[in-house]
């Protein structure tokens, strides 16, 4: 069984999306084994983004995920990895197939609703830089 993280970006949250995004996650077969609110500060957004410090476009994504609230879980399954990014479909939402999340969700490339890990390494610096093992459990 393979995990990964997801977060319900703060224009999910403040659209009211997030049982929807849960229950795609969850009628794919899915299984969410953390899951918790929590408002990033600025340099908590700066830390968990590290990976893109150098891009242009790192100072607004910033800026963007500590504006409001996120809901950030741990999904665990066949696959994870990607049947989480299949379902939330291309970062670009004009690019995304339909019936995907950031097709029926966001308003643009960086307003996405949603963020998965990209790999098993990602997926584990993620997870472990939300949830610690007593969160997770078993």
């Amino acid at each position: 069984m393979e995990r990964t993280l997801s977060i319900v970006k703060p224009d999910g949250v403040e659209k009211n999306v997030i049982g929807e995004v849960i229950s795609r996650f969850e009628k794919s077969g899915l299984n969410i084994i953390a899951l918790k609110r929590v408002k990033l500060t600025k340099s908590d957004a700066e830390g968990f983004y590290t990976v893109h410090k150098e891009r242009p476009f790192f100072g607004s994504l910033t800026d963007f995920m500590s504006r409001g609230p996120v809901v950030v879980m741990v999904l665990e399954g066949e696959d994870a990895i990607s049947k989480v990014r299949e379902i939330m479909g291309a970062t670009n939402p004009q690019e995304a197939a339909e019936g995907t999340i950031r097709k029926d969700f966001a308003s643009n490339i960086e307003e996405n609703t949603v963020h998965g890990s990209d790999s098993p390494e990602s997926a584990d610096f993620e997870i472990n830089y939300f949830f610690n093992a007593l969160e997770i459990g078993g």
